[in-house]
């Protein structure tokens, strides 16, 4: 069995990875989970994906340290990626944003070159899989729950609503709540809305976790 390392971009998503995913995955008899969060130049800080090379330097570390039984994987935004990402110029300007993030995917795949990794982007962001249902807005933003309820009918994949500068996911939060932060709110949520619920709205988000149970096991 793989131990798996998910290289994440700040402690919202390292709380997701302990909080949300891991349980799920224990069920399908996968363990060893840990989430990194990407180490930046900054001596006493660490999270934010700003640079293509924090998050390398990071896989490359771990694949180095670790054994022929690690897997590394990323969970990271496409919302503002960073432009240092592999190929960026030209993949920016081509087809649909999941064309685009399936370019990026496979850039840094090539990038890094090893088999025992391979990199997730989440379209549009982390947010995106809170709206796969209204359960969470309904105990932890009851207020504005029929604004994000309107949301979610004009959106029956998560995934899709857009990564424009005031309609990603999180900015159509701020939008309705300009109180709404991450880090306490978005794993409270998260929890709410659960993660089968998810799988089931989100198929990219579904498809990289069936992936994690397939390298947890072999």
């Amino acid at each position: 069995m793989s131990r798996i390392f998910v290289v994440v971009e700040g402690q919202t998503e390292e709380a997701f990875v302990k909080e949300v995913l891991l349980p799920y995955l224990n069920d399908y008899g996968v363990y060893d989970v840990t989430p990194i969060v990407i180490h930046t130049n900054t001596k006493h800080y660490k999270g934010g994906f700003v640079n293509y090379y924090h998050l390398k330097n990071d896989i490359v570390s771990l694949l180095q340290s670790e054994g022929s039984d690690v897997f590394v994987t990323t969970f990271i935004d496409f919302f503002r990626i960073p432009n240092t990402i592999p190929h960026y110029d030209v993949i920016a300007n081509r087809g649909s944003h999941l064309e685009q993030v399936e370019m990026m995917q496979k850039a840094i795949d090539e990038d890094i070159d090893d088999r025992r990794f391979s990199s997730y982007i989440q379209l549009h962001e982390f947010e995106a899989l809170l709206f796969s249902s209204n359960k969470g807005f309904e105990k932890w933003m009851e207020e504005k729950k029929m604004q994000t309820d309107d949301i979610i009918k004009k959106f029956p994949n998560p995934e899709d609503i857009n990564t424009s500068t005031d309609g990603a996911p999180s900015k159509r939060l701020l939008a309705i709540q300009p109180n709404y932060d991450k880090v306490m709110q978005g794993n409270l949520i998260a929890l709410e809305v659960g993660i089968r619920q998810m799988l089931g709205k989100c198929p990219r988000f579904n498809q990289w976790v069936d992936m994690l149970i397939i390298k947890g096991k072999s």
